[in-house]
């Protein structure tokens, strides 16, 4: 089914360009000319999932097959929504405006927990029946992926099958068994159990979850012995070999990050015990600077953007920085092209590297301290000083920015009144370092925003197993903490985090299986957009935990016992428990452990035999 998009409707229904397609590089073939359609599905808005560099690597990866044809699908806004339903429109794909329901497999992202009702949504847009176990041999497969698939378990109801690590590789070798399983013609089952045999693919109907009586989890186990009963993640091992888009869709609107984006790594050596992000991406594989800059030349050209931003978990971590940085700058003055460098350690900033990336455009400085305390930056093993800090944003006043941003958490592990009445002063404290520098030297109208998060435990993390504040703690730590400001500096600006989302995001982050007829009762109760502050209903939220009998404390403020079962334990990401569990304790004891190139910490990660830990094993302490 192709939808005809009138242009009344169009022209009533904000940005429409949104549900348009048709943009510049915009993949085109004939879906009669292939075997497999796939739609990549992003759970939010078209501007949020145009910015988002795993979309474009898979949807340029899956194009280069000649025999599949992989288009775009958005979450339509909340004024689309309602002339889809009300005119009986179904979910469609950008490049051909076919039905989503007429394709053979859906891939949705799961890059943020509070997007799981837009998942929900969607699928019922699209007239595909919403639990898996509902599905018949007329329905598409429906994959998940992204960083929250490593637990998979509150969508287990809804997904056929997740693909754990990154994606490149493996979403191919699942498109190979759906050819292999659409010539024989046999049932959904046949192919979902094809499927678990690939490395990196997660079947959740082919596991059996069981509880213990106080509802901690008894055993996760494969139904049947063909079954692997780990689940290990896939990853690149050579980035240089991986094909990376150059030629990038460019939309007609603007969109979060609106520019062209270099992987430069993946992974992180730093091993931050909150950030998830950089124990799940391990281990660190870099790519040459002669890739990058193939890559960067070909992106200016084959886009027209006038920004390139460096992208990875931490820039200045890249090897060949200061050597590469000087070629590509050479390359983007030459192009009149904006250099970003996000991601930047306070503890390795150069004022020569800043001037050097924004002498076409200078914008603010962002730096993350964290914690207010030398004591809790060792608890979470963040690997900077205050004088690390200080002396940044001093080297940033005297080049002539006047306007920085810090970025702070309430709520970590051991956390006093101290740490957080730390925040303060250390605010008040780049206040004075900025009013220190000569006049003649400093930029006018300072700018310090303090920004502070609400901590939120994450699995495969050393603070997986720790126990969220409670709601009535976060707002008692953000009042106290709004005083302080205001005492320390009038000069600093304090925005702080919802602490009703970041509570919902602990219970999905940390959630089994039993959380799958709460996330569907929320849905139905209107629930979708949850991330954006305007749309989220906390109290419906609260009303379908409650009609569940589920107890959402349970998941977010329960301190968890080491030896616990946890909901993610068949999943192999490649970091040993044993070891999150030594950095835990370490945690407690105040105690850092260096980063990866400079010893090697015992992760695990060594199993995949590539990247930074290649070189450190002989090095390793045991784990």
């Amino acid at each position: 089914m192709k939808v005809a998009l009138e242009d009344k409707i169009l022209l009533n229904v904000e940005k429409p360009a949104r549900y348009t397609g048709g943009e510049w590089n915009m993949v085109v073939k004939s879906p009669e000319s292939v075997d497999v359609r796939f739609a990549f599905c992003f759970p939010d808005v078209y501007e949020v999932g145009m910015s988002h560099l795993g979309m474009k690597i898979l949807y340029h990866v899956l194009n280069l097959r000649l025999d599949t044809y992989c288009e775009r699908v958005f979450a339509p806004w909340v004024d689309m929504e309602d002339v889809m339903r009300e005119k009986g429109i179904p979910l469609f794909a950008l490049e051909t405006k076919d039905a989503v329901k007429d394709f053979d497999l859906l891939g949705f992202t799961l890059q943020y927990e509070m997007s799981y009702t837009n998942i929900l949504n969607m699928l019922d847009l699209a007239g595909i029946p919403i639990l898996a176990e509902e599905r018949t041999i007329a329905d598409p497969f429906v994959i998940a992926g992204g960083p929250c698939a490593c637990n998979p378990e509150p969508m287990a109801d809804f997904i056929d099958l997740f693909a754990i690590g990154e994606g490149e590789e493996v979403i191919l070798e699942i498109i190979d068994v759906y050819r292999e399983w659409k010539q024989k013609g046999s049932s959904r089952e046949d192919f979902l159990k094809a499927a678990a045999m690939i490395p990196g693919v997660y079947v959740p109907s082919l596991y059996d979850v069981s509880y213990h009586p106080d509802n901690t989890i008894a055993s996760i186990a494969p139904l049947s012995p063909d079954v692997p009963k780990t689940i290990r993640k896939r990853i690149i091992r050579d980035l240089d070999l991986a094909d990376f888009p150059e030629n990038i869709i460019v939309p007609f609107i603007g969109t979060v990050h609106d520019r062209i984006m270099l992987e430069m790594f993946r992974g992180c050596i730093r091993g931050c015990r909150f950030c998830q992000a950089g124990f799940i991406y391990r281990p660190v594989r870099e790519k040459s600077p002669e890739v990058l800059l193939k890559q960067a030349e070909k992106s200016i050209s084959g886009t027209g953007y006038e920004e390139i931003s460096l992208v990875s978990l931490s820039t200045s971590d890249y090897s060949c920085l200061s050597a590469f940085t000087n070629e590509l700058i050479a390359l983007t003055e030459d192009k009149k092209v904006n250099l970003s460098l996000p991601s930047l350690r306070i503890d390795n900033f150069s004022l020569d590297l800043m001037e050097k990336a924004q002498k076409v455009r200078k914008s603010g400085l962002t730096f993350a301290p964290e914690a207010g305390t030398q004591r809790l930056r060792d608890v979470i093993n963040k690997g900077i000083t205050k004088e690390d800090i200080l002396g940044s944003v001093a080297l940033a006043f005297e080049g002539g920015w006047s306007s920085v941003k810090l970025y702070f958490m309430i709520g970590l592990p051991t956390e006093t009144l101290e740490d957080i009445e730390g925040i303060a002063e250390l605010s008040a404290e780049v206040v004075r370092v900025y009013k220190q520098v000569p006049k003649e030297k400093r930029a006018k109208n300072l700018k310090v925003n303090v920004s502070a998060a609400c901590f939120v435990p994450k699995p495969f993390t050393p603070f997986q197993w720790f126990g969220q504040d409670t709601l009535e703690q976060f707002r008692q730590k953000q009042g106290f903490l709004r005083g302080k400001i205001r005492e320390a500096s009038r000069s600093v600006t304090f925005n702080w985090h919802d602490a009703n989302t970041s509570f919902l995001e602990a219970v999905l982050a940390r959630g089994d299986r039993r959380l799958g007829p709460v996330i569907l009762k929320a849905w139905q109760k209107g629930c979708r957009f949850d991330g954006w502050d305007e749309l989220f209903k906390y109290d419906s939220w609260m009303e379908a935990f409650q009609e569940k009998s589920i107890e959402p404390g349970f998941y977010a403020n329960r301190v968890r016992d080491f030896d616990e079962v946890l909901p993610w334990d068949h999943l192999d990401m490649g970091i040993t428990k044993k070891y999150l569990q030594k950095e835990c304790i370490k945690a407690y004891e105040e105690a850092v452990t260096p980063n990866c190139r400079i010893k090697c910490s015992g992760c695990g990660s060594t199993v995949f035999g590539t990247g930074v830990c290649k070189p450190n094993t002989a090095d390793s302490e045991e784990s």
